[in-house]
């Protein structure tokens, strides 16, 4: 398997012309049929989730955007989609106004194109700050990977791990704790953030050694244990948010003028 840098790439999702952060990025993936779907974050003109399909894993049209105007929060994050019997689902990632917290929410609908328009429903996953899921179903019930940052001291609160949950609906969640930390002394100290489940069944993880390289995460990989996933050597790439579907990587890369685009390239 070989991990994006080492070769050509295409770009999705270019970041907006306008504003602070202009990042595009935080994709999640999900393959349906012969067609890719994908979910990810833009931020510069004002935060907002869109989804798109392509037929190639490359090309991708916009069916729908969530903006956080609409949604009524001040920033959204990574906001998987999960195609369920009755039509689909989005787990959105929000901040909470005036505060340093995150929650996520979820957002059903029976077409792709009435998520914008439908009720965002906030989920309880037992702890003050989360974001960033990464959301399974698994027979008769449901897995996510969250992304916990503690609120506990002031001024860091950017640190992070990841907690594992279970859930008989996806809806009503069971936190099972922390299940991928980072290591003391290591480019990952000041947390991991699983950002996706390999084929293979290890993980790809977020890291960074300090607040000052908030934003300028790598990705490691993080091998499976008995009770969650134990991070493992150096970063494997310079990205972050990275996904995998249908053979190919889709991920957040930094751009020569400091700012973020979404690409995609072969795994």
């Amino acid at each position: 398997m070989k991990f994006p840098g080492e070769g050509p790439y295409e770009v999705v999702a270019e970041p907006p012309d306008v504003g602070g952060q202009r990042w595009a990025g935080a994709p999640c993936a999900l393959q349906v049929g012969d067609t890719t779907y994908l979910s990810y974050r833009t931020r510069g003109d004002g935060d907002r989730v869109v989804i798109a399909r392509s037929d190639d894993g490359v090309k991708f049209e916009t069916i729908t955007e969530l903006t956080a105007k609409a949604l009524n929060v001040p920033m959204v994050e990574k906001s998987p989609l999960v195609k369920t019997e009755n039509g689909w689902r989005i787990y959105v990632s929000c901040s909470e106004r005036g505060t340093k917290a995150w929650w996520i929410g979820l957002i059903e609908a029976p077409a792709l194109e009435d998520l914008a328009d439908a009720p965002l429903k906030k989920l309880d996953f037992d702890a003050p700050a989360v974001k960033d899921p990464v959301i399974r179903p698994l027979g008769s019930g449901w897995q996510a990977w969250v992304c916990v940052h503690p609120l506990d001291i002031e001024g860091a609160e950017d640190r992070m791990s990841t907690s594992y949950a279970t859930s008989d609906d996806g809806i009503t969640w069971r936190s099972h704790g922390t299940v991928l930390s980072g290591r003391r002394g290591h480019w990952d100290a000041r947390g991991a953030r699983l950002s996706t489940i390999l084929p293979d069944g290890r993980a790809a993880y977020d890291g960074r050694a300090t607040a000052a390289e908030n934003w300028f995460e790598r990705t490691g990989i993080a091998v499976a244990t008995s009770d969650g996933f134990q991070a493992t050597g150096e970063p494997v790439a310079d990205v972050r948010y990275l996904e995998i579907a249908q053979g190919r990587w889709y991920y957040e890369a930094r751009r020569p003028d400091g700012y973020h685009e979404l690409r995609t390239e072969p795994s």
